[in-house]
């Protein structure tokens, strides 16, 4: 399986700088209404136990947060591997940068659904049932767990669930999980230095030579430059 568009409906390869612009889409897809069917109830979607102590109005944006300081985490030993898989499946190491578990994607979607914001509370099961939708299909097709299969059967399954659109209608809510999954993936990713290098972005950086504003609109402006 490749990284897909499903916004452009073509099962050709996608490179991350193009992969960019449907990120800017999952992040207005993700402020709609979560439907309320969802996969079989496999996996516990319920908050983690311990406090949960939301960010608040006031952050203390001086302070680095660990995982976990905040909210306890919600994903399990097997969740955490299914999802590192998974997120490597859509953003696998290529020559534009690292895979998606390299920089940490896995931990921030455990940090997401683990929030107690309702965004992140409606994603929890998605994701969840979502994972366990992945193991159980795993072994019903290769007798193994999805982390365990070889790559050419993670994209025997993922092909299958990557549009939803082309999705058969006992895969779509698999295929829901996906376009959840994959956009979280991807918000993730391009959040980080290596998302950014990969996209071409270069950040808040200094120029290193600056000759001043265009002759023509100086111009055009009746300013003259002054140069010290």
């Amino acid at each position: 399986m490749n990284r897909v568009n499903e916004s452009n409906f073509s099962p050709s390869p996608v490179s991350r700088r193009q992969a960019i612009q449907w990120v800017m889409a999952a992040v207005a897809a993700s402020a709609l209404p979560t439907r309320s069917q969802a996969l079989p109830r496999r996996a516990a979607a319920s908050r983690p136990s311990g406090p949960a102590r939301p960010y608040g109005v006031d952050p203390d944006l001086m302070k680095t947060y660990e995982a976990g300081d905040l909210w306890p985490l919600t994903f399990n030993d097997a969740q955490r591997k299914t999802a590192a898989v998974l997120a490597d499946v859509i953003i696998p190491k290529d020559a534009l940068g690292p895979a998606a578990s390299e920089v940490g994607v896995p931990g921030m979607i455990d940090e997401w659904i683990s929030a107690p914001y309702p965004e992140q509370e409606a994603d929890r099961p998605i994701i969840l049932d979502g994972l366990a939708w992945l193991d159980a299909e795993s072994n019903k097709r290769f007798h193994k767990p999805f982390a365990q299969l070889a790559t050419s059967e993670h994209h025997a399954i993922c092909d299958d669930i990557c549009f939803t659109r082309a999705a058969k209608p006992e895969l779509k809510k698999a295929a829901e999980f996906f376009s959840k999954f994959r956009s979280l993936c991807a918000g993730a990713y391009y959040a980080t230095p290596a998302g950014w290098k990969a996209i071409g972005y270069e950040g808040n950086v200094p120029l290193t030579k600056f000759d001043g504003p265009p002759k023509q609109v100086l111009d055009r402006l009746g300013v003259t430059q002054t140069v010290s």
